[in-house]
């Protein structure tokens, strides 16, 4: 081995691609096809695609040289997974717009570039993209602003 970085981002990929694939079969998801997808062709399509590209990577570690893997960053991947919690209590509550500008938030203070004026631009341009795309685009019962938030206004 002679590339650790490289061998643990494959591992990482294709543990979570083949994981994907498997919960996708798990669940019975029908397959579909392309005209007319079901619920597993994506995760599965997906989830193979990402193993290859772990695979790919896991390969490369052996044959290109690479500097060691550092000490893993466990406080940024609790930014990110607070971030993906968040968005789960908070959708519900406070709506789509709020709960996409909590994700950017708090998983953009896992970076170490870290700007407010930088990070509140990207989440309210996400929360207007997703807002536009989910709701208005597809039509997916999500509410852009919650019954609490909606509570509060008196609305």
């Amino acid at each position: 081995m002679k590339n650790t970085r490289d061998l643990g981002s494959g591992l990482l990929y294709l543990a979570v691609g083949l994981g994907a694939v498997y919960w996708a079969h798990v669940q019975d998801y029908p397959m579909g096809h392309a005209r007319a997808m079901g619920a597993g062709f994506f995760p599965i399509y997906l989830g193979w695609i990402l193993a290859a590209i772990g695979l790919m990577v896991l390969v490369r570690s052996f044959v290109r040289d690479g500097e060691a893997m550092g000490p893993f960053a466990w406080s940024k991947i609790a930014y990110v997974a607070a971030a993906v919690v968040a968005f789960g209590l908070f959708l519900p509550t406070l709506g789509l717009a709020l709960a996409v500008m909590a994700v950017v938030f708090i998983s953009a203070y896992a970076s170490r570039y870290f700007n407010w004026r930088t990070t509140f631009g990207m989440a309210i341009g996400s929360a207007v993209f997703c807002c536009l795309v989910f709701v208005k685009g597809l039509g997916l019962p999500i509410p852009i602003f919650g019954p609490w938030l909606l509570a509060l206004w008196g609305g």
